[in-house]
């Protein structure tokens, strides 16, 4: 992955490597601006810290056809090294989520009113509707907000004040067995184990392993009807 942005990014500076300060008003520079900021966003999101200055001359010797400070081999090196420590550091976090994670629902499965079905799917019901219940090959739509053990908030369909709808069967498995559990009118909260969630793939707002809290409300089933 740092060999692709390394790439892409000697690419974006051949278009702009001469400007001295920023252009945003000509097509080339604004072009030149939005890419740059697109690599620089996704580097901040993968971690990617480097050292400017080396970078830029890296990237520079390359477009002068200077001889390099490192060669083929030292750069091998030093990429290989750089992105072995990152995995390492990657499922360091991850097992140190999940490990959390089950501590949480260790406890909180003893919680007032906190059910645990046989996956180890844990809800609790805190309103209960008198609707229909949908089967997995229903669409839905509901209104829910999404939070990880800390607190923080990634995702709120009220805050996007529009319910959100998609099929049972499109969604992680915690959603599609939890939204089975729900009569049409009923909000439920539930918290996801990593391996009924999104696992180790992480995501920009949800890192690797992590545990999730639902709180839904199950608004209506909408299933077209054939």
């Amino acid at each position: 992955m740092i060999k692709l942005i390394l790439s892409f990014t000697v690419l974006v500076l051949a278009v702009s490597c001469n400007e001295k300060k920023p252009d945003v008003k000509t097509d080339k520079g604004k072009f030149s601006y939005a890419v740059g900021h697109e690599i620089g966003r996704n580097m901040k999101k993968q971690g990617v810290e480097l050292h400017y200055d080396s970078f830029k001359a890296g990237v520079m010797h390359v477009m002068t056809d200077k001889k390099p400070l490192l060669d083929d081999n030292a750069r091998r090196e030093i990429m290989k090294k750089v992105s072995e420590e990152k995995r390492k550091e990657a499922e360091k976090k991850s097992g140190e989520s999940l490990k959390k994670a089950e501590d949480f629902l260790a406890k909180n499965k003893s919680a007032k009113d906190v059910k645990t079905t046989e996956s180890g799917l844990q809800y609790q019901v805190m309103k209960e509707g008198t609707g229909k219940k949908p089967t997995a090959d229903d669409s839905v739509k509901v209104h829910y907000k999404g939070t990880l053990m800390d607190g923080s908030e990634f995702d709120s369909s009220y805050k996007r004040n529009t319910p959100a709808e998609f099929p049972l069967k499109g969604v992680i498995p915690g959603w599609t067995e939890g939204v089975q559990l729900m009569k049409v009118g009923s909000k439920y909260k539930f918290w996801i184990h990593p391996k009924l969630g999104y696992g180790t793939r992480p995501n920009p707002k949800i890192p690797a392993n992590s545990l999730l809290t639902f709180e839904v409300e199950l608004l209506d089933i909408t299933t077209k009807k054939k």
